[in-house]
Formats: structure tokens, C-alpha cells, sequence
């Protein structure tokens, strides 16, 4: 019988946390009860909320809980505890890298404005990456519901932090509001400026959500991606051009975007040579990190040791780590799957 190796030891790299998302739920009951926050049963209750985003309703009632969420960040120790903690948690599940998501906007009328804000997260990004020998790199992301100037500010704000730890430029939100040429300044502003183009897409939407953010925003990765498995000239496209699909299982099925694990089509963009990265989105909602998106790979589609390790691979050749970085943790997995 062929041992099973522990998933937590796969060196591995995280491409898809969003911030607020990425709390402790103890953390959260903490931060309520120290500024009066009342929390409805959905976050209070110890157990992920049942949520079904697939309908504008379902959508209005996740992006609620969130925000009530991020309401409870409001100082500087506020931020610097879920890095901390969210680096933690990454380090627990074997991750080497983590490429965190945030919209700075969220938090700046707390933190005394938008580069207050940035600057505030970028330091709490440092001292935890020291801290805990994670290495940690910021995608700045746009709302998709705000104005596409709205964009263009933050596309101009992330450039001008590159060399303090931003990475990428993303688009979030609900993906069926708003077209992605909208924002195509804002994603040119930020690849002039070095920063990769991550935005979400091909989730709530189907495939034609996929095409807008490789033809409009000259995407290198996208956030999701799965419903490109709908369409078999996409999924070409995206192997072919080496396009990343940030894949998150739990998510997907907790939003109702499929009914069960073994629905999501992550066989289905591995087997046609899309580069997948797996990633937890948003662990607070959906009840689970990262090493137990590995874990619905082994589990729920049957990949071996050695697919699992293929995941990480393609998990560290798409972060922006450093050459040496990448070498380093690529030997990594190599040694998971010789032990």
C-alpha cells in the first residue's frame, strides 16, 4: 500500500487570499467584542455560513458578511495581527509564498487615507514575512462595482509601491457587473509599471468572462478561471499562452458556482496543460486553507503524490518569488516526492 504523504509538508505557493478573507474566525469574535460590533449568526457561530452566491441576492448577502468583517479593522495592530496570523496559518499549511490580495480603499477611511493604508499593509507584509520566514508579496485589486477612474487611481498607487512589496494588479468583485474593457487603462497603467495582471474572472461568469480579461486586460493570471473549462478552444488558449487559473475548490463550492467537490473541472484544466495554482480565497467564509484545497484534489479527483506535486510546481512558477526563491522551493517538492 503506498503511503500517503502529509499534504502539509508539500512546499507549495499561494496565489489567492484576499485580506479581509483571510482572518481568523477567533480573531474576528475578538475584534466585534472590542469595538461593539455585532456579528450576525453567519460569522458568530463557529461554523463556515451557508452561502449560494450564484443569484444577485446570494451575492448581496456574501459581499455583507465581508464587509461586516472588514469593519473590524480598524487600527494598525488590527492589521499587522491578520498578516501575522494569515502567515501563520500559510506556514502551517506549507506555504512557502504567499501573493495576498487587497483593495487599500477598504480600509483608508480607518487608517487616515489610501496611502496611510497601503503603507500600513506593506509594513504589517514585511514584519510578518520576518517574522515568519513566509515570503509575502501584495496584489493591490480594484472593485469592479466602483468606477473604472476609481481603478486607474489604485493601478497608479500600486506601481508606485513595486518596490516595496507590490506584485500584481487584480479585479474583484462580481464579475457579471461592469465589463473588464472598462478597466483596460487602469491594468495598461499597471503593467507599464511592472506589475503582473491578475483579475477575476470565469467564475459567476462563464468562459466569455475568461476571453474579456485575456483580450482586454492582457491577463498572465486569472483569479478562478474554472469556467473556462466550458470551452475547449479556451482551455488552448490558456495552456498555450502559459495563463495561470488561481483554482479555490472550497470556494467554488461553497458559492454554488458547482454542487460538490468533485464537480469543480480541476482535472479538466490540468489534463489540457493549464497551469493551476490552488488557493483558499477566503478562509473565514469558506471554512478552510490551503493545504485542504490539496486535500479535494487527492480526495475528491483522485490526483496522485506526484499530480499534487505538479500543482505545487505550477503554484511556484507562477508567483513573482525570485529565481533563486523558486529554485529553492521547486527542490522543495522534489524532495516531498522522493521521501
Amino acid at each position: 500500500m503506498e503511503r500517503v504523504r502529509d499534504l502539509r509538508l508539500l512546499p507549495k505557493a499561494h496565489l489567492h487570499l484576499h485580506f479581509t478573507g483571510s482572518m481568523r474566525s477567533a480573531t474576528l469574535l475578538e475584534l466585534a467584542d472590542k469595538y461593539g460590533v455585532h456579528l450576525p449568526e453567519a460569522l458568530s457561530s463557529g461554523e463556515p455560513p451557508r452561502l449560494r452566491a450564484t443569484d444577485e441576492r446570494g451575492w448581496f448577502r456574501f459581499q455583507r458578511l465581508y464587509d461586516i468583517a472588514r469593519s473590524c479593522l480598524r487600527s494598525a495592530e488590527d492589521i499587522r495581527r491578520l498578516v501575522h496570523e494569515a502567515a501563520e496559518e500559510d506556514v502551517r499549511d506549507g506555504s512557502r509564498w504567499l501573493e495576498i490580495q487587497v483593495d487599500p480603499t477598504s480600509y483608508a477611511p480607518r487608517l487616515g487615507g489610501l496611502i496611510p493604508a497601503l503603507e500600513i499593509i506593506l509594513d504589517a507584509v514585511e514584519t510578518a514575512s520576518r517574522d515568519t520566514g513566509l515570503g509575502i508579496r501584495v496584489l493591490v485589486a480594484a472593485n469592479r462595482m466602483k468606477h473604472p477612474l476609481d481603478a486607474r487611481t489604485l493601478a497608479r498607487l500600486a506601481v508606485r509601491y513595486a518596490d516595496r512589496g507590490v506584485i500584481g494588479f487584480g479585479l474583484s468583485n462580481d464579475e457579471r457587473r461592469g465589463l473588464a474593457r472598462d478597466f483596460d487603462r487602469a491594468f495598461e497603467i499597471a503593467r507599464e509599471g511592472g506589475l503582473i495582471a491578475a483579475p477575476h474572472g470565469g467564475e459567476l461568469s462563464g468562459p466569455s468572462s475568461v476571453r474579456d480579461c485575456l483580450d482586454d486586460l492582457h491577463a498572465a493570471r486569472i483569479g478562478h478561471g474554472v469556467r473556462a473549462a466550458e470551452d475547449p478552444r479556451l482551455l488552448r488558449r490558456l495552456a498555450d499562452r502559459g495563463v495561470t487559473c488561481e483554482v479555490c475548490p472550497a470556494s467554488n463550492v461553497a458559492l454554488g458556482v458547482y454542487e460538490k467537490p468533485e464537480d469543480v473541472p480541476l482535472r479538466t484544466l490540468f489534463e489540457a496543460g493549464v497551469p493551476v495554482a490552488l488557493g483558499a480565497d477566503d478562509p473565514l467564509l469558506f471554512g478552510s486553507r490551503l493545504a485542504a484545497q490539496y486535500e479535494i484534489a487527492r480526495e475528491h479527483h483522485g490526483f496522485t503524490d506526484a499530480e499534487l506535486a505538479e500543482l505545487a510546481r505550477q503554484s511556484i512558477r507562477a508567483t513573482r518569488a525570485p529565481e533563486a526563491v523558486r529554485r529553492e522551493m521547486l527542490a522543495g517538492v522534489d524532495r516531498w516526492l522522493s521521501e
